[in-house]
C-alpha cells in the first residue's frame, strides 16, 4: 500500500452523500474506514482523499458554509477522465431535482498551458461535489512545442 505524502482531508456535511458521489460516481475505492466520526480514506489510481463527517470539536478554523473548500480546486490527474465524466453526466440526467443534483462547473475540453518551453496539453473538466468542493479531473494529453512566429 503507497499512501501518498500529501492527502486532502475534507469535511463534508452528510457523509452518506459524499461516500456515494466519490465511490459510485467517481469511482473511488475504500481504503479503510472508521465510525465515530464516519471517516474514509479513498484511492483512485493513485489519487488519495479522506473524507470526515463534520463535528464540532473536529479541526474547523471557521464556519463552514457552502461551497466549502473556496479558493482552491483539486486537480485530480488519470489515465483516462472520460468514464468519470460519463458516470456523471448520465446520473446529472437521472436526477429530478436540481437540489439533489451534483454540480458540473466546467464541461469537457482540451486545454494547452504554456510552459515557456512547450504547450502541455490536458483534457479536463470540473465538477462541484455535493458540499461544493471543485475537483479537477485531468487527463494528459502530451506536448507540443511553442511556436517562436
Amino acid at each position: 500500500m503507497n499512501w501518498n505524502k500529501l492527502v486532502p482531508e475534507l469535511t463534508v456535511s452528510d457523509f452518506a452523500l459524499s461516500l456515494e458521489f466519490y465511490t459510485k460516481l467517481l469511482g473511488f475505492k475504500v481504503l479503510f474506514a472508521r465510525e465515530n466520526p464516519q471517516f474514509v480514506y479513498l484511492e483512485l489510481e493513485s489519487v488519495q482523499f479522506m473524507l470526515e463527517e463534520f463535528r464540532e470539536d473536529g479541526w474547523n478554523v471557521g464556519v463552514l458554509e457552502k461551497p466549502y473548500g473556496r479558493g482552491i480546486n483539486f486537480q485530480i490527474e488519470l489515465d483516462d477522465i472520460q468514464p468519470v465524466y460519463n458516470r456523471l453526466t448520465r446520473d446529472l440526467a437521472k436526477r429530478d431535482s436540481e437540489a439533489d443534483r451534483v454540480r458540473l462547473f466546467k464541461e469537457i475540453k482540451d486545454n494547452w498551458y504554456n510552459t515557456g518551453k512547450v504547450l502541455l496539453g490536458q483534457r479536463e473538466f470540473l465538477v462541484q461535489d455535493p458540499d461544493g468542493y471543485l475537483l479537477r479531473f485531468s487527463q494528459f494529453l502530451g506536448e507540443r512545442t511553442v511556436s517562436t512566429e
